[in-house]
């Protein structure tokens, strides 16, 4: 029978903790990564990686990161939009209208 661990975490003011890096490990957790809770009726908590939602792109979230440490550790390269810039997007999609729920379609061209 493989051995049990066992690690502890303490509760902030605000209720908040850090998944300590034992269990982050075992259950391959990264950043921004959801954690399911399952309550048993003798008071027992399992902690489990939570399933990625169908409609989740799993690469979304990664490139989130990615934005984040780039903007965090250059923010000089950050750029204002001009209002002009702004104009010139809204006429290039003037009257155009988009279903965002509906399904991507392929071409066969």
């Amino acid at each position: 029978m493989p051995a049990t661990l066992e690690v502890e975490s303490t509760l902030t003011d605000r209720y908040q903790t850090t998944v300590p890096e034992t269990v982050r490990r075992a259950l391959h957790l990264g950043k921004r990564d959801k954690i399911h809770y399952t309550i048993r009726p003798s008071g027992e908590v399992v902690l489990s990686r939570a399933d990625t939602s169908e409609g989740d792109d799993p690469l979304l979230g990664q490139f989130i990161g990615f934005l984040a440490r780039d903007i965090a550790n250059h923010p000089e390269r950050l750029q204002s939009i001009d209002a002009g810039f702004v104009q010139r997007l809204q006429s290039l999609t003037d009257g155009i209208e988009v279903d965002l729920d509906a399904a991507l379609s392929v071409d066969d061209e």
